[in-house]
């Protein structure tokens, strides 16, 4: 069976196809397009004109790839940005109407469920681990061990929250870097209580901004990964720790012109090093791996 997944994310939208037929399932074609529908107003749960428009002009363009792949079943789901919009519903019934695909808003539990199976899907537990997703919108984490999912969690911490917020200076100065720590050390209490009784032994970054900390440490070893052919890329964790607090002091300058961040994460990019930073010395751990599977894989594997 030929299928095909849309995750509509607060800064990308992500179309994935992929036939079904064997166990592992065959990647026939993927897109990332940086929609950025958390644009702007994103703390004020609103939809702009502009995001709400490239939207549906995006999604225009993946129903006819759709319809040329002959797909036989399509599941779209939409997460933070849309789900917590005033305007979400408008915008999934202009969707409906004018590109002809159904979106299901999903919560933030089932976001981490589906992060959950598609970082299983890859083979990256081990052992007990602490996965996590740094989104626009929101952060997911989810505990488990190599044979079950422990605990999940959605937070609204997402990149772009916290950078459209806190984010006023350039270089980041300590000022707002306090501010955004304080911010996250009160929001994830409960999950340093579950990481403190169940002590996970490493960090599992789902996707997103780890593939940039994987391209960027692979640029300064010059050699290059090719992440699209990768399921998991092991860290080295000390190179990691000197990257992260090297992106935390740039400029925006000094980023743009570093090789291997593309344009949506170059200002993000400093906040998930901050929020990855934070959680790896607050869970006490000091090992991190990428899974590039993510939500959409999970979504996939459902479907399998």
């Amino acid at each position: 069976m030929r299928v095909a997944v849309i995750d509509l994310g607060t800064n990308t939208f992500h179309l994935l196809i992929a036939e079904t037929a064997a166990n592992q399932p065959e990647i026939l074609y993927k897109a990332n397009v940086p929609v950025k529908l958390g644009e702007s107003r994103i703390n004020e749960n609103i939809i702009i004109p502009e995001a709400f428009e490239r939207g549906i002009n995006c999604l225009k363009d993946f129903s006819k790839t759709i319809a040329d792949y002959r797909v036989d079943k399509l599941r779209a789901t939409a997460t933070s940005a849309v789900r917590s919009a005033e305007n979400g519903k408008d915008f999934v019934n202009a969707v409906n109407e004018r590109a002809g695909i159904k979106i299901e808003i999903i919560s933030g539990n089932e976001e981490a469920e589906f992060i959950y199976r598609g970082v299983k899907l890859s083979g990256a537990i081990q052992e007990p681990s602490l996965i996590m997703d740094i989104g626009g919108g929101s952060v997911e984490f989810i505990l488990c061990d190599i044979e079950k999912l422990i605990w999940k969690k959605s937070y609204n911490i997402g990149a772009a929250r916290l950078m459209k917020h806190f984010f006023k200076s350039d270089p980041l100065s300590d000022t707002d870097k306090q501010h955004i720590l304080f911010h996250i050390q009160e929001q994830l209490e409960d999950l340093f209580e579950i990481c403190e009784k169940y002590k996970p032994q490493i960090l599992i970054g789902s996707a997103g901004a780890f593939e940039t900390f994987a391209e960027l440490l692979a640029g300064k070893q010059h050699h290059r990964i090719a992440i699209d052919r990768l399921k998991t890329y092991l860290f080295n964790y000390d190179d990691y720790i000197e990257l992260a607090l090297k992106l935390i002091n740039s400029t925006h300058q000094q980023r743009v012109e570093m090789p291997g961040i593309i344009p949506l994460r170059v200002d993000m990019i400093v906040i998930a090093a901050l929020i990855t930073n934070y959680v790896l010395g607050r869970a006490k751990i000091n090992r991190l791996t990428l899974s590039t599977y993510d939500l959409k894989m999970g979504v996939l594997a459902s479907m399998m």
